[in-house]
C-alpha cells in the first residue's frame, strides 16, 4: 500500500531496549477534502529511509499494515494496529506518470474543419 502527501513531522530515531530496537515516527498530511495526519513507523536499518526529507516536502510512502495481540497480567486481550513505512520517495505533483510522455495542452491542437464526410468512414470492412 502507498500513502501520499506532505512531509508535517519527522521526529527523531528512539532506541528502545537493551538490543537496541530502533523507531523514528512520520507524519504525512494527505491532499484530499478532509486532510488525514498519518503516523507511519520507521523500524531499526529503515531510520536512515527518512534523513533525505524534511517538512513540507511532497512523498510517497510504502506501506505496511501490523496487528499484534497482546494480552495484560489480568489475561485481557487487547489488540494493536500499527503502519509500518518501509520505502519512501519524493513525489512531484506535476510529474507525469511513469513511462509516459507529457501531453501537450489541447490549446497546442488545431481543429479539424475540413473534414469530408466520405473521407470519414475509411474501415476496411
Amino acid at each position: 500500500m502507498e500513502i501520499e502527501g506532505k512531509v508535517k513531522l519527522i521526529g527523531e530515531t528512539q532506541t528502545f531496549g537493551s538490543n537496541g530496537f530502533r523507531k523514528r515516527e512520520l507524519v504525512v498530511t494527505t491532499d484530499e477534502q478532509y486532510p488525514q495526519h498519518i503516523m507511519v513507523e520507521f523500524v531499526q536499518d529503515k531510520c536512515d529511509l527518512l534523513n533525505s526529507y524534511g517538512v513540507g516536502q511532497d512523498v510517497k510512502v510504502s506501506i505496511n499494515l501490523r496487528g499484534r495481540e497482546w494480552a495484560n497480567p489480568q489475561g485481557e486481550v487487547k489488540y494493536f494496529n500499527s503502519i509500518q513505512g518501509w520505502r519512501i520517495e519524493g513525489a512531484s505533483k506535476t510529474a507525469p506518470a511513469a513511462g509516459k510522455p507529457p501531453v501537450a495542452p489541447m490549446e497546442a491542437f488545431e481543429p479539424a474543419d475540413d473534414l469530408n464526410e466520405e473521407d470519414h468512414d475509411d474501415l476496411p470492412f
